[in-house]
């Protein structure tokens, strides 16, 4: 059924299903003011999203006394965070790509610290009356085509060779059956760290949570412009449409806005990734036996990332949208795309065909901040207390608290495990300047996708498209390789 759609069910438009969700729960309940007039603060935070919320958490639990104040261009949790597949894990799935670009001892470090963060959030999310949907039984990664069983392999071997071989256990195509039937499944492998959350409601749960610490919390309030202090002079300026901050330290967590800035844009691109939430089928799940709350993802480079709902919904999402030039986070086929939307729905329909006759209730979206070496980076303008972190590369639930925790440490000048950790020390790889990275990266993503196609069709992959998508390899980069 997949091959026979041409265009989507539903069009990709906002809101995404969850921030839709969240802010029908919240019906009544007035947004943050915006702000009007000068404040002092002894940190701004530029951006509601997870990063920033969960930056302004982390200060007000170290360091109660401090004046912390957040601004948000709209309401928090509309932007990536609300959008997102919300499936929680860190980075032991990683484990292979990491210790080829930071080695072995620094991937090592980083996976620890993403247990460390899927606990805080853990702890945050079954607090006493927080109801967001909370669901934790591991994360398991599926091969759909031939070509894609090596992958597999990756995961087990990489674990076993760095002596952790219990976050990787490999699945037979009956062992991935016990969790979920598809005829398109091969293989497999179980990662015992992985959750699933309501993406809007976390957000939104971690907004009320600021505001009950003292944060001074703005929406609707757009920062205008930043006046940078340099070298311990007067302090940083942060101007808005109708007023401004004065802050020793400014935390800039705007997500895909950084791609723009001179210091980070040499390091990230914009990519674009797409999902749908589907109505509710829970019979069709118990049919496929998907009764567990396992997330699910394939092994294609431009991912299928699939999960369900506790209302009996599937999330499907593709990571194949359109690219970014020059870090434009304001073209409209970044949300728009149809083409985009068709590739998640097709995905759904071929690797979910029990659910074939299950309707798109919601499709949408957005932009995200890819680094060259798909880590995300945490660090201080150089002469300056203006800290920013970015770089997720659509893997943002679980890593946003390590960078609010990152973040933190920063702004107190704390050496800690958390300002020790690669994500803040690492010299951060590069991309080809502007338009070779626009325009090779369009055409490195069609030869992907291409390739990709053909081998799910159990055909070659096109001769032509096999060498534009090994030239990233070929060049040495760590971004766009199969």
């Amino acid at each position: 059924m997949s091959d026979t759609l041409s265009q989507p069910s539903v069009a990709p438009a906002d809101p995404s299903w969850w921030f839709a969700d969240a802010m029908a729960q919240e019906a009544g309940v007035p947004p943050s003011p915006s702000l009007t007039g000068g404040i002092a603060a002894d940190v701004a935070i530029i951006g509601g999203g997870y990063t920033g919320l969960w930056t302004a958490l982390a200060l007000k639990a170290r360091k109660p006394s401090l004046c912390v104040a957040l601004i948000e261009a709209k309401l928090c949790g509309s932007g990536a965070s609300g959008k997102s597949g919300a499936k929680v894990h860190g980075y032991w799935a990683s484990l292979a790509g990491m210790s080829k670009s930071i080695g072995d001892d620094a991937a090592l470090a980083v996976a620890r610290a993403g247990t460390v963060a899927q606990d805080g959030i853990r702890a945050f999310a079954t607090a006493p009356g927080r109801d967001v949907w909370w669901r934790e039984a591991g994360n398991i990664r599926v091969s759909a085509s031939p070509a894609q069983d090596a992958k597999i392999a990756s995961y087990v071997d990489t674990a076993r060779r760095l002596g952790v071989p219990d976050t990787a256990r490999p699945l037979t195509e009956a062992g991935i059956a016990s969790y979920c039937r598809s005829p398109a499944f091969r293989a497999g492998v179980f990662l015992q760290e992985g959750a699933n959350v309501h993406a809007a409601r976390l957000a939104r749960a971690l907004r009320r949570a600021a505001i009950d610490a003292g944060v001074l919390l703005y929406e609707n309030t757009p920062m205008t412009g930043l006046d940078i202090s340099r070298n311990g002079g007067s302090p940083n300026r942060v101007r808005t449409a109708r007023g401004q901050i004065i802050a020793r330290d400014v935390v800039l967590a705007t997500n895909v806005e950084l791609a723009r800035e001179r210091l980070i844009k040499p390091h990230v691109t914009v990519f674009s990734s797409f999902a749908l939430m589907t109505e509710p089928a829970p019979e069709k799940l118990a049919a496929m036996g998907w009764t567990g709350d396992q997330g699910i993802s394939d092994m294609r480079m431009f991912v299928h990332y699939f999960r369900k709902t506790i209302d009996g919904r599937v999330l499907m999402g593709s990571g194949s949208g359109p690219i970014s030039y020059d870090g434009d986070t304001s073209a409209v086929r970044l949300t728009q795309d149809s083409a985009s939307a068709l590739r998640a729905e097709r995905g759904l329909r071929r690797l979910l065909p029990g659910l074939n006759d299950v309707k798109v209730a919601k499709a949408w979206g957005g932009p995200i901040d890819i680094s060259a070496d798909r880590l995300p980076f945490f660090k201080t303008m150089p002469g300056t207390r203006v800290h920013y972190g970015c770089g997720y590369s659509g893997h943002g639930v679980n890593p946003t608290y390590i960078g609010g925790q990152c973040l933190a440490s920063l702004v107190l000048d704390e050496k800690d495990m958390w300002s020790s950790l690669p994500l803040c020390t690492r010299e951060v790889p590069g991309l080809p300047p502007e338009p070779f990275r626009y325009y090779g990266g369009r055409a490195v993503r069609r030869a992907v996708l291409a390739c990709e196609d053909a081998e799910e069709r159990g055909q070659p992959a096109p001769a032509l498209a096999s060498a534009v998508a090994a030239l990233p390899r070929l060049f040495g980069l760590r971004i766009g390789t199969r």
